[in-house]
């Protein structure tokens, strides 16, 4: 195999030579219940060695909203944090919590590896969200509310409004919002109406008598989903330097009785509803997977509840009758003090102009290989690029498939798509590069979750201009990032390769970590065009040289380098591993993991979201480290790397350590052979699991403790990178 050359010395972060920091009792903490340590001698299947794995993505959730009481983010950005918990918690609830009702509904009773029963987990959720969203709806109220004004941002409530304010928002009501509310009297003739899933409604208490005669009773007025939840005040009738806003929901219960003439609103109360939004299509079933999903994301507005939130002053008789309406029990209400519709205040961060309540912007940086470069493919056929976003820009990415589009010598380009917009720069040049004549296919999986109407959309323009578009593989998700480029050059063919840990999308690689691999190597790229024909044609699995590929090769070789290492420290050689991804659930793996412990493999596991491995436990885990990095971006690279007896493997992923990514996906994992760039890898994860700012480390017990720098200097990885690679304002 011909070996790669390096392209030059890319710029690394200087990370201090530190232990990663003791927690301490005083420090903060989340957690689900604890349960008993198990015996040491356990069976590593045994369900002691298990957390569950919903109950884990809930406890992120809690995570993400300590930071908005963390002082070292800026105020809007801390608003941003809590906002972000109910958003995380509408899908958690919309298909974690509906697949367990739905399991329970069915009758199955069946375990996970944790060996709770479904009932149980549904116990445990409801009574960690409701804690949570309580404390959720106090820290918005009594911490930034306040803030904010303190720092002449307002949120305005009805008893707050001047007389000149009340004038306002009465004409914004007659002329904007009423000309499109639709109250709907419940009646005989009018039964109780079909909500669509989250939407805003009021249910109304009404006396007297209507134009026909009918006796008031109950209405319920639905909030037209084309208004936005938070508005602006004209500046004029804000107080002097002041930015000041009020809730659509405080303007439609100000002038509730102008929606019923003549009738008295004896009370007026806002509701929302989350219901089912996991699609349901069987492979076995569908001859058309585009026509079937269209199909499946209408009926995602309209199924079965899960959740009702209502106003916390609503009376017990009305909140039951809704319960009852939805089919719902006791546990699924939640009462919140202020708006039920938290995610819609995402608006303002975008509206107001208050730069320094957030954090400085930055402009990512570059490779020295890419600052001069005048071609983005002449620099990688001088040797691989790394690029790690958003410290890094994600621009040479765009750029490699704009050239290829206009370059004459280029032939054919393929490309995965997971979640992407349909006017992207990538799709863009995809359909440049179909008009300019060139073989252009696209691999889009139709079935990203809540992204399926978008690559439905993508889907058309691309064949519209010319580009075969596939699907993937039907019972499979095509979850790999891979771009493939196919250039004549001296008169013999060359390949180009992008393979990417996150997704083709400019706006989250300005917000999540990714790592990006641009490369000529001749072995990988002859990989990815192996893998591109299968998810195309039929046939038998390929041979592949240098990628692991699921669900073929990814998870034995994920296991077999885990248990290689824990062979070396058997033979008392040092042994040492680093996973870094969004989740660690599958058992195989967690097995491995255990094994390697047992053997004395040093592991150091950076998982962000669920973990079901449980760290810590005397002569079973106790070399096991597990921690989650929560921060200013959302960390979503996947690598994994081995010591290998001073021969090290650096790997990055489009996976997780979950079942679905290493059985039911179509993933793959490519090692970086350029030693240059892995050494720079293994310092960016040196440089995580020092991290005493925004690091969270898993107990034995199931707590998270959050730790802190003490006496040590602070060391924040997020920081610490963004100072290494981009360019601060």
């Amino acid at each position: 195999m011909e070996t790669p050359r390096s392209p030059d010395t890319q710029d690394s972060p200087q990370v201090p030579s530190a232990e990663p920091p003791t927690p301490r009792l005083n420090q903060t903490r989340t957690g689900i219940k604890p349960r008993a340590l198990p015996d040491p001698a356990a069976d590593l299947a045994d369900a002691g060695l298990y957390f569950n794995r919903e109950l884990s993505h809930l406890q992120f959730n809690v995570r993400v909203l300590e930071q908005a009481l963390d002082e070292a983010h800026p105020l809007l950005d801390r608003l941003r944090f809590l906002l972000i918990f109910s958003s995380n918690l509408d899908e958690f609830f919309e298909i974690r919590v509906a697949g367990l009702k739905r399991q329970i509904l069915l009758g199955d009773d069946a375990t996970g590896a944790d060996g709770r029963s479904p009932r149980s987990v549904l116990a445990e959720i409801a009574r960690v969200a409701h804690a949570q969203v309580a404390r959720q709806y106090r820290i918005l109220n009594e911490v930034l509310i306040p803030a904010l004004e303190a720092r002449r941002l307002r949120f305005r409530r009805r008893g707050d409004w001047s007389e000149e304010q009340r004038a306002w928002v009465r004409d914004t009501f007659e002329n904007e919002i009423m000309p499109v509310l639709s109250p709907i009297g419940l009646d005989p003739s009018h039964p109780f109406p079909r909500l669509v899933n989250k939407s805003l409604n009021f249910i109304v208490q009404l006396e007297g008598r209507d134009a026909f005669g009918r006796e008031g009773g109950l209405a319920i007025l639905p909030a037209p989903r084309s208004l936005p939840r938070v508005i602006a005040l004209p500046g004029a009738l804000c107080e002097a330097g002041f930015s000041e806003y009020v809730f659509l929901s405080s303007m439609i219960h100000a002038h509730a009785e102008e929606v019923f003439p003549g009738m008295t609103v004896r009370g007026c109360y806002q509701f929302r509803l989350t219901r089912n939004a996991d699609l349901s299509v069987d492979p076995e079933e569908v001859s058309d997977l585009a026509s079937a999903l269209r199909g499946e994301l209408l009926s995602r507005r309209y199924g079965s509840g899960v959740r009702l939130e209502v106003a916390d002053n609503c009376p017990d008789e009305l909140a039951e009758f809704l319960l009852r309406q939805f089919q719902l029990e006791e546990a699924d209400l939640f009462r919140v003090n202020g708006p039920v519709n938290l995610t819609r205040m995402l608006s303002v961060l975008g509206d107001v102009e208050r730069p320094e309540l957030l954090h400085r912007p930055f402009t990512p940086g570059l490779p020295k290989s890419l600052r001069k470069a005048d071609s983005v493919l002449a620099a990688i056929a001088d040797g691989d690029i790394l690029l790690h976003h958003p410290f890094h820009s994600f621009s040479p990415v765009e750029e490699m498939l704009a050239e290829a589009a206009r370059d004459p010598d280029v032939l054919a380009i393929k490309q995965t798509l997971y979640r992407t917009g349909a006017d992207s720069p990538i799709v863009n040049a995809l359909v440049e590069a179909a008009g300019n004549g060139k073989e252009v296919t696209v691999v889009i999986e139709l079935r990203a979750r809540f992204d399926e109407a978008d690559n439905l959309a993508l889907a058309s323009r691309l064949q519209e201009a010319g580009a075969i578009v596939i699907y993937g593989v039907m019972a499979y998700k095509t979850h790999a990032k891979m771009m493939h480029i196919v250039r004549r050059e001296r008169g013999r063919l060359r390949y180009y390769a992008h393979l990417g840990t996150g997704n083709y999308h400019s706006r989250t690689a300005r917000l999540y970590t990714d790592y990006s691999l641009l490369t000529a190597d001749p072995v990988l790229c002859a990989d990815v065009h192996k893998v591109f024909q299968q998810l195309s044609g039929m046939g038998r699995a390929r041979h592949i040289e240098q990628l692991l590929h699921a669900p073929f090769t990814l998870h034995e070789g994920l296991v077999a380098r885990i248990d290689r290492e824990a062979e070396h420290a058997r033979q008392g050689k040092r042994a040492h591993l680093i996973v870094k991804c969004n989740a660690l659930t599958e058992p195989k793996l967690i097995q491995a993991l255990y094994r390697a412990s047992r053997a004395g493999v040093e592991c150091d596991l950076i998982i962000r979201g669920m973990c079901c491995l449980r760290p810590g436990i005397p002569g079973i885990s106790e070399n096991i480290r597990v921690r989650s990095i929560i921060g200013r971006f959302l960390e979503h690279t996947r690598v994994f790397h081995f010591h290998n007896d001073g021969q090290p493997e650096t790997w990055c992923s489009s996976a997780d350590f979950m079942a679905r990514n290493m059985f039911h996906r179509v993933e793959i994992g490519f090692p970086l052979l350029d030693r240059k760039l892995a050494a720079r890898v293994r310092k960016d994860l040196e440089t995580y699991l020092v991290d005493n700012c925004q690091s969270w480390l898993l107990r034995s017990d199931g707590l998270y403790v959050k730790q802190q720098p003490g006496a040590a200097a602070p060391i924040s990885a997020q920081e610490t990178l963004l100072y290494a690679y981009a360019n601060r304002a």
